[in-house]
Order: C-alpha cells, then sequence, then structure tokens
C-alpha cells in the first residue's frame, strides 16, 4: 500500500492587501473527503506542516451551508478532530520524499500565506514532480506550487496543464478586491497552464504525474484520479 504525504498549511491567518487579517487555515472536506478515500483503499497518511504545527481548519469550512448541511458539517469536523494523523504533524523540514510515495496538498487560503513562499514546501513538490511521483493540488493549495522554484530560477511546474481557485470564484466569494494577489494569475505567471471550469462545479486537470482540482467540489473527484496511480 502507498505511503501518502499531506502538505499542509500552518497559517491561521491570510493577510490582506490593506494589512488585515482573515481568518483561515485548511478547508476541511478538502483534507477529509480525500484522507477517507486513502484510508479506505488501504493507504497511509502522514501530514506535515511548517514547523510541525497543527494544522488550523477554516472556521468557514465547517458552515453548515458549505457542508450540505449541518449533519455532513459535524461529520467532517469529527474526522478532522479524531484522525491522528491531523493532530500530530510532522514537520516539513524533516521530509525526505524517499519516504513517500505520493503528495497531496489541500486548500483553503491558508497556503498563500506559507506554502507559497515555504522553502520546504518548494523542495518537497519540487522533487516530487521530478521523481514521477504522483502529486494531487486542490483549490487554493496549488499556492503551494508557486514555491517550486528550481536553481536556474524556473518554476518546476512550468509547463504543466493545472487547474485551481479561479479568479471569478475569487471574485464571487468577494476575496479579490482585498487580495494581494490572486491565485490563477500568479501561477499563470509562474509558466503553469491554468485551466478554469464553471465556479463551484467539479473540475480535475490532469497533466503527466499532476492531478490538480479547481475547488472544494473537485476533491472527491481529484482523490479517484490519484487513487488510479497508486493501485
Amino acid at each position: 500500500m502507498a505511503k501518502i504525504l499531506f502538505l499542509m498549511t500552518g497559517a491561521a491567518q491570510w493577510t490582506l492587501a490593506d494589512g488585515s487579517k482573515h481568518l483561515t487555515g485548511f478547508w476541511a472536506d478538502e483534507a477529509v473527503v480525500p484522507y477517507e478515500a486513502f484510508k479506505a483503499a488501504g493507504h497511509t497518511v502522514t501530514v506535515a506542516t511548517p514547523g510541525g504545527v497543527v494544522s488550523p481548519m477554516d472556521p468557514a469550512s465547517l458552515a453548515p451551508a458549505a457542508n450540505g448541511g449541518a449533519e455532513n458539517a459535524e461529520a467532517v469536523r469529527s474526522v478532522v478532530e479524531g484522525a491522528p494523523e491531523f493532530r500530530s504533524p510532522i514537520a516539513l523540514a524533516d521530509v525526505t520524499l524517499d519516504d513517500f510515495d505520493a503528495v497531496y496538498v489541500p486548500g483553503g487560503h491558508g497556503p498563500m500565506e506559507d506554502l507559497a513562499v515555504d522553502a520546504d514546501a518548494g523542495r518537497i513538490l519540487t522533487q516530487v514532480v521530478e521523481s514521477g511521483r504522483p502529486v494531487g493540488v486542490v483549490c487554493h493549495g496549488p499556492a503551494a506550487l508557486l514555491a517550486a522554484v528550481k536553481e536556474d530560477g524556473t518554476n518546476a511546474y512550468a509547463s504543466y496543464r493545472v487547474t485551481a481557485f479561479s479568479n471569478a470564484e475569487e471574485r464571487l466569494a468577494g476575496s479579490a478586491d482585498n487580495a494581494k494577489w490572486l491565485l490563477q494569475d500568479r501561477l499563470t505567471e509562474a509558466g503553469l497552464k491554468v485551466e478554469a471550469g464553471e465556479p463551484w462545479a467539479p473540475h480535475v486537470e490532469v497533466d503527466r504525474n499532476v492531478v490538480t482540482g479547481q475547488n472544494p467540489a473537485s476533491s472527491g473527484p481529484l482523490a479517484a484520479e490519484l487513487l488510479k496511480r497508486l493501485s
């Protein structure tokens, strides 16, 4: 069975253009849905964060409206609070990629605050894509790909076809006007080929060993694509 590294944010706040702080973290079901799919298939999961801190859960991601009702929201919360992997992360600096068969990065605005500029995240994500191992990234998680800069200054994912939380979705969510930068724009500037589908609809892109999902609704389809590559 495969060993899957969940590379997760340690940031509980997202710094906006006006200097204010917005509560954030990881988006709950973007971690929970793949986690449950991978565990059900018999794979093991290890969580790694900057400094080994427990990854904060975006409180907005536990709203009933974000989970199809209060019952589902409580189920998602119980998985995060009960799964030992989420409660006992290792530090990104201590990760040796040879110990893992795949890497997965959930979203939430947290990765835009820390993983996008984290040297260890960049090291891991550069190594994994160059090794040919499967890489799965969803929603705002692709912000972490911005840190994957090679020695020649180019991004390790340049020329890859990906998707991510789109400019349109950021505007619809009310976050675009006060954001320091927009993820779709920054990925494009780094040389990635960003394909955006309809806002909020499931959308997955697969290019070589890289599987990306656009938004929370894409977490399940993304997990299914990764599982195909781990069988």
